[in-house]
């Protein structure tokens, strides 16, 4: 009778998929082992294995697996019912929680990036489907899985890249993809040294552009360069603005080598020194949520305030945030709108001052 294996891919897919089995390897898949199956019209990936049986699909032609990849599990029983936990608690696909789990050695699939390494040394003479693939990489270093399988002609290429990972002959390169830009601002400073004497000599310099003589007067005056501390930092759209004048002046002078530009990477949040302000009063229906809501804490961890847009909840939200910090404890807020985050971590600051700390992956 045809065995049939369900399998997690490493996709967001919201149900496994179902494989048959090959006559040769049938006896030899167990749940936990991987094997690599056919997804799409030309794409492989290493896939678990979550159950064997013998029900065939009907809404879909079934596939063969291309090749199984382990000799025994690499998952147990416990670890696929913390994966469905993850899922169920995260509310993703246990495709999703797959692809974080595993090492990216152990989930090869088409686009996988493989590396020569330039230390290994065989013990024996490579099986030739091997010794193909490492030629290939001998001439170009990374290659992507596809290439090598297209350029060596080889079929079920993962099941010689699994090999070749196990003898350490090859690694499998990981790209991590930075999606956080830091925030950055376009700064002026003067070229060179800024004692008195050289900025006199740049005056009688510029005293035939009066517009870049203001420019660089007005950089003296904001910076405080020749003052006795450390000169403040100037930002290019600062001085812009308090000189009204183009930008064209500045690159001008950019060009004379007297002013240099550099970027300084700053937060996405306001962070300038406010002055503390009190908590705000609240009115009779917020004092009587408010009361509710620690008379509440009394007897549960888990209160819901509910309450209309514009109700005046946020307020409520602060004055519990004090409460809690006048007992010695920490708060941690969460806001479910990112549109929300500059408003109200602003409304905090006034209250809190210094003891805010806000965790973003929008802000350093």
């Amino acid at each position: 009778m045809k065995k049939y294996v369900d399998v997690i891919l490493p996709l967001p897919l919201p149900k496994s998929f179902t494989y048959s089995l090959p006559d040769e390897c049938a006896e030899d898949v167990k749940i936990g082992c991987r094997v690599v199956v056919p997804f799409g019209r030309k794409k492989f990936y290493t896939a678990i294995v979550l159950n064997v049986h013998y029900c065939a699909p009907t809404e879909y032609e079934v596939k063969d697996i291309s090749a199984l990849l382990d000799a025994s599990p690499i998952l147990l029983p416990a670890q696929f019912k913390f994966w469905e936990w993850i899922a169920d608690y995260y509310l993703c696909t246990q495709g999703d929680v797959y692809k974080a789990a595993l090492p990216s050695g152990l989930k090869l699939e088409s686009e996988t990036i493989v590396e020569y390494n330039p230390d290994f040394e065989a013990d024996a003479p490579l099986p030739e489907r091997e010794q193909r693939i490492l030629d290939l990489l001998a001439v170009d270093s990374q290659q992507c899985v596809t290439k090598l399988e297209k350029d060596s002609g080889i079929k079920n290429i993962l099941t010689v890249i699994k090999s070749l990972l196990d003898k350490e002959a090859i690694f499998v390169k990981e790209e991590l993809r930075r999606t956080y830009k830091p925030k950055t601002e376009a700064r002026v400073r003067l070229a060179g040294t800024a004692d008195e004497k050289r900025l006199h000599i740049l005056f009688d310099i510029l005293s035939r552009a009066p517009k870049q003589l203001a420019l660089l007067m007005k950089y003296v005056e904001c910076s405080g360069v020749l003052g006795a501390g450390t000169p403040k930092e100037v930002s290019k759209k600062e001085l812009l603005q308090r000189t009204n004048v183009a930008p064209s002046v500045l690159n001008g002078l950019v060009d004379k080598k007297i002013f240099e530009i550099y970027y300084h990477e700053i937060g996405r949040l306001d962070k300038q020194e406010k002055e503390i302000v009190e908590l705000n009063p609240l009115n009779e229906f917020q004092q009587r949520a408010f009361d509710e809501v620690v008379q509440s804490f009394q007897e549960k961890n888990v209160c819901l305030l509910h309450g209309v847009t514009s109700s005046g909840k946020t307020e409520i939200y602060i004055h519990l945030i004090e409460e809690a910090i006048r007992q010695g404890k920490q708060v941690l807020y969460l806001l479910p709108e990112i549109a929300l985050t500059t408003q109200i971590t602003e409304r905090l600051q006034r209250v809190f001052g210094a003891r805010l700390g806000i965790y973003h992956s929008k802000f350093p």
